[in-house]
């Protein structure tokens, strides 16, 4: 899911270097969809469902987990947005990636804080350091991947590269968590001054919710892999560009004083 999801980001990406203003816009926003609720949401999650406690039940928040789905598509679209309508410096391309680094990591730690049980929960701060560095890595080569490749095959290896990035910074911070015996409840409860474990369960919350994710991502996969890529829409536009000049130049030929005459706009550049 993570790998699908890059794919389809990063592929949205793409397209969005052939539009201008809003166009752009939506394809980029699209890719923080694509990537930040199921390259990194869907994946988390997906993943959490294989974490057990042993003669325990894990109950999950729904308002912090979907916050947490929200935190990630916006971080990553503010990411986004920073390279995508910007001169294609490197500085923009660093601060897009911390961004998005951070995005992630906040995605992750606030999809743990959802989680209630009757034991508390620690970390290993160093490890914890090592998955923020290694979602900011993952983070910035996904944009540099979306601003330079143009080809579907490097799209793909892309998309792996950085699946396997996020997924590699979830079990970074999952190897830094510590159980402890204790009671516990999510922070939700904590912050009300409940000391009751609350929440929803995973097959009545998570698995409809991952499956219907799952469902219209490889459906939007699917028709984004087949609909034309960069080359041909700026081949398209140019083509259409081309056309138009040549209407008005044929209208200004019937009303001129000969069919001569120099038309009163520049002639596009003769690229085919």
């Amino acid at each position: 899911m993570s790998c699908v999801g890059a794919f389809l980001g990063l592929r949205c990406v793409t397209l969005a270097r052939s539009y201008d203003g809003m166009a752009r816009a939506r394809w980029l926003g699209l890719a923080a969809v694509s990537i930040g609720a199921t390259g990194i949401w869907a994946m988390h999650f997906i993943a959490m469902l294989g974490f057990t406690i042993p003669g325990q039940q894990i109950l999950y928040n729904v308002p912090m987990t979907i916050a947490s789905m929200l935190v990630a598509v916006a971080v990553v679209g503010v990411g986004l947005f920073i390279v995508g309508f910007g001169d294609g410096g490197w500085w923009r391309l660093l601060v897009g990636g911390v961004i998005i680094g951070i995005g992630v990591a906040a995605m992750h730690y606030l999809g743990m804080a959802a989680m209630s049980m009757q034991d508390s929960m620690s970390y290993d701060l160093p490890l914890v350091a090592v998955s923020v560095l290694i979602a900011v890595v993952a983070g910035t080569a996904a944009l540099w991947a979306g601003t330079r490749v143009n080809s579907l095959g490097a799209t793909i290896g892309a998309a792996l590269i950085m699946g396997v990035a996020v997924s590699g910074m979830h079990y970074t911070g999952m190897a830094a968590l510590r159980i402890d015996r204790g009671p516990m409840a999510s922070m939700a409860a904590a912050s009300s001054g409940l000391s009751t474990v609350s929440g929803t369960t995973a097959a009545v919350f998570l698995i409809p919710l991952l499956l219907v994710i799952s469902i219209a991502t490889f459906a939007v996969t699917l028709t984004i892999s087949l609909s034309p890529g960069e080359e041909e829409i700026q081949a398209d536009a140019e083509m259409q560009r081309r056309m138009e000049y040549l209407q008005r130049r044929q209208a200004w030929s019937q009303v001129s004083s000969g069919p001569d005459s120099a038309p009163p706009w520049p002639v596009p550049d003769d690229r085919f």
